[in-house]
């Protein structure tokens, strides 16, 4: 196993690693619409949130030897399902290759975000 670090993404909230490269697969830990130069939440829409969340998982993904193009499962954690059509809207753009996801409301989550998105990827092909 390797642990995966990048400073172009938000550093840990806890004792996790940002991702694991194992068995040719990267797994990403959840993330938040964090700005990794500030540590501060995007106090913006789901949209703005889910574009903040698709650049952090994307840097953690480059620094592991992947991307968002060879993500194949993704989970969602969304604080108000009720913003299902704007979050999927601006989710589409991120990931193209459409891979496999659940979607699920949750009570509450970190720092009062609306959304948490986790991914396991492949690595690319050399």
């Amino acid at each position: 196993m390797k642990q995966i670090h990048t400073e172009q993404a938000p550093a840990a909230l806890g004792p996790y690693s940002q991702a694991i490269v194992a068995g040719g697969m990267v797994y990403v830990s959840g993330q938040l619409a964090i700005v990794p130069e500030t540590g501060e939440l995007v106090q913006g829409t789901i949209t703005e949130q889910t574009a903040r969340i698709a650049q952090n998982l994307s840097a953690i993904l480059e620094e592991a030897g992947s991307g968002l193009a060879n993500v194949v499962k993704s989970t969602c954690f969304m604080a108000d399902l009720a913003d299902f059509a704007e979050f999927n809207a601006e989710y589409a753009k991120h990931f193209t290759s459409n891979p496999a996801r659940e979607c699920v409301q949750v009570a509450a989550l970190p720092k009062a975000a609306q959304l948490e998105v986790s991914v396991i990827a492949t690595l690319n092909e050399e």
